[in-house]
């Protein structure tokens, strides 16, 4: 398969924008020599030049418009009108236009299907080596094997490009998803601490309570309702957390409202906790749309730093500014709490399986960076910033 038109624009600029820049310049270097010549022939061979010339470029600049069908004949009107005006032109002008054939080569490896293309090069190599016998006025092994020669071997240059750019774009494809699939497999592991940590631990300790008020049912019967009412008090907790986990995985305020209302709802839940510090919550910027994937990294990412901002810093107040910026969207959390040195390691928390690392994890994983300041005694300020390209709004119906 002909690579797209947008790939064909990242190929290296020996590969596709040299040969339209030979043609461009053998063009306007003949039609200056026909004008220096001013002769009759000269002045009926200027305008097929022209049209060559308009019709060359008309069709790059239009190549999705031509389709499969509509490319074989602008191709083959090029050919056509470059064997007549090289048949036309004197032999002292032909030699130099004859050097289109490399342009004209490189054009026809783009056409459809895999026996069109080499049928358009070996056409273009016949009309050259034609052209080269009326200049020569015979077969001229020495005068017809160069270009010809420059003709195949540009070719095989352009197609062994090609073909590393496709390998280079399956490499870059595999490559993304296996980062994607170490991130799921990451997030996974994440819950699985979580929920090892949380549940499994708490549920444990809430049977082991339920076993013990069963045995002293009869014999000890207050001390039996005291554990089953610890155990009610505790599956209390383990609701909020369980909650709390399913919020993580599919936040309801992002869904239905986007990020800007997601960030408000968890910075007035982290307010509402007793002994929270006070947060507030700003935007800067003209807000625009936020794909899904990267909102909720930035919401996960907030709640980790607003965890630590509430259970580390000692704060009494925390700041958190969303951010829209011309392709990038941005959270950044400032406390006045005890601050720390970034250069010093500081590890996760046990059980909680989030930390400044992780973070960084997960917003690489998006092409994004997290930039943490802070001076001890003196708060932090951490930055999450996302690269925005998608045009997919966050909770958009």
């Amino acid at each position: 398969m002909p690579p797209t038109r947008s790939a064909l624009r990242r190929l290296p600029l020996s590969a596709w924008h040299i040969p339209h820049l030979v043609f461009l310049t053998v063009v306007t270097g003949t039609l200056a020599r026909l004008f220096a010549v001013h002769t009759w022939l000269c002045w009926m061979v200027a305008p097929p030049i022209v049209v060559l010339a308009l019709a060359y470029v008309g069709g790059l600049a239009r190549w999705d418009r031509l389709g499969t069908r509509g490319r074989p004949a602008w191709l083959g009107l090029l050919l056509l009108l470059w064997g007549c005006v090289c048949w036309a032109l004197p032999a002292d002008l032909a030699t130099g236009y004859v050097w289109l054939a490399i342009p004209l080569a490189v054009v026809a490896q783009r056409m459809p299907g895999r026996r069109l293309p080499l049928a358009a090069l070996w056409m273009t190599t016949a009309l050259l080596v034609a052209t080269l016998i009326r200049i020569s006025g015979g077969f001229d092994l020495e005068l017809i094997a160069p270009p010809t020669a420059a003709i195949w071997a540009t070719v095989a240059l352009h197609r062994t490009q090609e073909r590393l750019m496709r390998e280079l774009t399956a490499t870059r494809g595999a490559l993304a998803a296996r980062q994607r699939e170490a991130g799921r497999l990451a997030e996974r592991a994440r819950l699985a601490r979580d929920l090892h940590d949380t549940l499994a631990q708490e549920i444990s300790g809430s049977r082991m309570l339920l076993q013990a008020a069963d045995r002293d049912w009869e014999r000890r019967p207050d001390a039996a309702r005291r554990q089953v009412r610890a155990v009610v008090d505790a599956l209390g907790t383990h609701l909020a957390e369980t909650r709390g986990i399913i919020h993580d995985l599919t936040p309801p305020g992002l869904e239905r409202d986007g990020l800007e209302t997601a960030l408000h709802e968890l910075c007035a839940r982290t307010d509402a906790a007793p002994g929270a510090p006070t947060v507030s919550v700003s935007t800067q910027g003209e807000p625009g749309p936020v794909p899904t994937d990267l909102a909720v990294a930035l919401l996960r990412v907030t709640r980790g730093l607003l965890a630590n901002a509430c259970e580390h810093a000692r704060a009494t107040h925390v700041r958190v500014t969303l951010q829209h910026m011309d392709g990038a969207v941005a959270v950044e959390v400032r406390d006045d709490g005890t601050g720390f040195d970034p250069a010093v390691a500081v590890p996760a928390k046990e059980g909680r399986g989030f930390g400044l690392a992780a973070a960084r994890e997960r917003l690489a994983e998006l092409e994004g960076t997290l930039t943490v300041d802070g001076v001890p005694g003196l708060g932090t300020r951490a930055r999450a910033t996302v690269p925005v390209r998608a045009r997919v709004t966050a909770g958009a119906a």
